[in-house]
């Protein structure tokens, strides 16, 4: 499994965290369901408006099929007057995962 891993920063002066979330998960939530390899995805947020958006894809070629399809850049385009700085890019193999619940076994 991979994951790519997408960093921004909300204007809050622009929109609230929340309508942010809301424009995220009908914009883009759906989208990411339709490309081939998907596995899911975690967003997290700090109040000032700092965050993380960890995909989860079934390989690397899935992982970075979005980048040279354009797919990737039409999703941030979207937010792109939402933003404080342009987001930053990173890919990652996920060599350990331990769910929530995991610990508990």
């Amino acid at each position: 499994m991979f994951a790519r891993i997408t960093l921004f920063e909300i204007d809050t002066l622009r929109i609230s965290l929340d309508d942010a979330l809301e424009m995220f998960k009908k914009m883009i939530v759906p989208e990411a369901r339709k490309q081939k390899g998907y596995e899911g995805m975690y967003v997290m947020r700090t109040p000032e408006g700092k965050g993380l958006i960890m995909s989860l894809w079934a390989n690397e070629e899935a992982a970075t099929a979005g980048l040279t399809s354009g797919y990737y850049e039409e999703q941030v385009s979207k937010f792109m007057t939402l933003f404080r700085v342009p987001p930053g890019r990173e890919h990652y193999e996920i060599v350990l995962a331990e769910p929530p619940g995991a610990a508990s076994t």
